[in-house]
């Protein structure tokens, strides 16, 4: 009797839905108290690559989420061990004669728990009245009959870098069954568990499940909306590669006071041969860094132009005195390759620092690239470079006849494969299609973007799957996704599913 109590409750709920409109249903407060729980619970599963089991626990989440709405679901597997699940689902609509896939991503970024501020920890999702560096403070989840503010922020691991995409979209289809509406093309849920590890098997699924895939177009939902606040339409990304660099001194650590002149110092070194790398504007020295740069096509540069600036916003918020780019304006320094220190090492610091002279220093370099780049090209021309500074490469810790035969010697090593970058045609019918559908949910012209700053492996859906994708991006800027206290807006995440449903029912 309680579970037909429970099923004639859902029934009526929905039938009470049907008046709505997917506006409506998004901003009704009882679905908006709903959805926090829910997405509580889904935050609350640790992300973390190589966590089996709860990465296993997200997959069968997602799986459910899809199902309670109707979705046949399933979990694509590729052929390596211990790889994530690609969580698929698909809808069938009848007399469509497009199919639109949904992309987004479950796994987050490594975590160290003891970086994030006072009472925050990255899997007990919290609220925030505000950010929390702007003196936001601690709020109790709202009980049933309290309202939820938009401005509120849920800070956890993964809350807007991706289980925010991945959320949206499953809502998204929701809205329309709750509602009432049809989709107006047949459509695809594609959910990737392994994107922070650079998608190492996502050309195998590709190839595996090829027919199962096929698809008009990709929506990615990854990323932020525009710094001005205003929705965005990303026609390509960057791609990305990153190298290990470590150099060599003694083969054992020296008393500093004993040693000093004498022996050298590979921190200094590695900081000496990584200046030479960069001028004091941030542009890249290294020889012919930019010249594959595949140029802006005119409906690229237009657009380009059109894009609000956000430099002030960003410069007052990031409190920066002189941002570097020679002037360049922030969005057309995202069309250009990078080269950025992830991080140093060389010795102790703080507590443990000691009056030594270390052996090594090592250094991770991050290459973004653009079209054009090819990535054990771009990694070529710096190790090229670091030959031109009198130095001997190695791919392996160096033997002592090696260190004697060679002065200056650096261990140089890249990182799984990367990937290169990837762009779709700004005026592709499709596409643009998408666009006037994100503008029926605003009124504004939505921001277009030939390439976004950051890196996911594109290429591939246009190499092996002969498809085209955009990326819609729905969560705040200021959501420090990759970093500690990461954090969403609410009002964004509402947004974001009103984004996706609007695409769903696309003229």
């Amino acid at each position: 009797m309680r579970t037909l109590a429970i099923n004639l409750l859902l029934i009526i709920g929905h039938l009470s839905s049907l008046g709505q409109s997917p506006h409506q249903y998004i901003f009704d407060q009882k679905n908006q108290h709903r959805w926090l729980n829910e997405y509580k619970s889904f935050l609350s599963i640790p992300n973390v690559l190589g966590d089996s089991i709860n990465i296993e626990r997200n997959a069968q989440l997602i799986a459910e989420m899809l199902q309670q709405n109707g979705v046949k679901s399933e979990l694509l597997l590729s052929d390596k061990p211990n790889s994530a699940p690609v969580v698929y689902g698909e809808v069938s609509v009848p007399g469509a004669t497009t199919t639109l896939a949904f992309y987004a991503h479950y796994d987050g970024q490594p975590v160290n728990p003891k970086q994030w501020a006072e009472g925050l920890e990255p899997f007990k999702p919290a609220l925030m009245n505000e950010r929390i560096d702007k003196g936001g403070k601690s709020i109790l989840f709202p009980t049933e009959n309290e309202p939820i503010q938009g401005n509120w922020r849920l800070y956890a691991r993964g809350s807007s870098d991706d289980k925010a995409g991945v959320f949206a979209i499953i809502k998204a289809y929701e809205v329309l069954v709750k509602t009432g509406k049809k989709p107006t093309a047949n459509i695809k849920f594609f959910f990737e568990g392994e994107e922070e590890a650079g998608s190492t098997n996502l050309n195998v699924i590709f190839s595996k499940y090829k027919g199962k895939l096929k698809a008009d177009l990709w929506v990615i939902c990854d990323g932020p909306r525009n710094i001005s606040g205003k929705k965005q339409v990303v026609f390509g990304v960057r791609g990305d590669v990153n190298v290990d660099l470590k150099v060599y001194a003694s083969k054992r650590p020296l008393h500093s006071g004993n040693y000093g002149n004498w022996a050298p110092n590979p921190g200094m070194r590695l900081a000496q041969l990584l200046s030479t790398m960069k001028d004091n504007n941030g542009k890249v020295l290294i020889d012919r860094f930019y010249d594959d740069v595949t140029p802006l096509s005119e409906i690229e540069k237009l657009a380009l132009a059109k894009i609000p600036p956000v430099e002030t916003i960003l410069k007052e918020d990031l409190a920066l005195g002189k941002p570097d780019g020679e002037g360049k304006s922030f969005m057309e320094l995202l069309t250009l390759p990078t080269l950025n220190i992830n991080g140093m090492a060389s010795g102790n610091v703080g507590s443990m620092a000691s009056n030594v002279i270390p052996t090594e220093a090592t250094a991770v370099i991050d290459l973004r690239l653009v079209l054009g780049n090819d990535v054990k090209r771009q990694v070529r021309k710096v190790m090229d470079h670091i030959v031109k500074q009198g130095y001997f490469i190695i791919d392996h810790e160096p033997s002592d006849e090696e260190r004697k035969a060679h002065p200056l010697l650096a261990k140089v090593v890249m990182r799984g494969n990367g990937y290169n970058a990837q762009r779709t045609p700004m005026d592709l019918p499709l596409a643009q299609k998408v666009v006037k559908a994100i503008e029926t949910t605003i009124d504004y012209e939505a921001v277009k973007i030939p390439s976004a700053g950051g890196s996911l492996p594109l290429y591939l859906f246009e190499q092996l799957l002969n498809a085209k994708p955009i990326t819609v991006p729905i969560v705040n800027y200021d959501n420090n996704q990759h970093a500690e206290n990461e954090n969403v807006v609410l009002q964004y995440l509402w947004e974001g599913i009103e984004t996706m449903s609007a695409i769903m029912v696309m003229k």
